[in-house]
């Protein structure tokens, strides 16, 4: 069985924050970049059911590990 693909939209609702294309530019323009050293869980722009998510999902290399991969990516752009 294939893992599902999840895209940013996905996340972003996965998250609970507002998903479309606009929303999500917003997010990741206000909270760039995430200062060096800091992982993407730590991040202040999140709360603490966000980060315990993130930290699990990367942890296990779930299904959400790539698209949160590309998250942190453009993050620190």
């Amino acid at each position: 069985m294939e893992k599902p693909v999840h895209d940013m939209s996905n996340l972003f609702k996965q998250l609970g924050l507002d998903n479309g294309e606009e929303d999500i530019t917003r997010f990741i323009e206000k909270h760039r970049p995430i200062p060096v050293g800091t992982s993407l869980a730590d991040a202040d722009c999140w709360s603490e059911g966000q980060s315990a998510f993130i930290t699990e999902e990367i942890r296990e290399d779930a299904d959400w590990a790539p698209i949160i991969g590309k998250l942190d990516a453009a993050l620190r752009d």
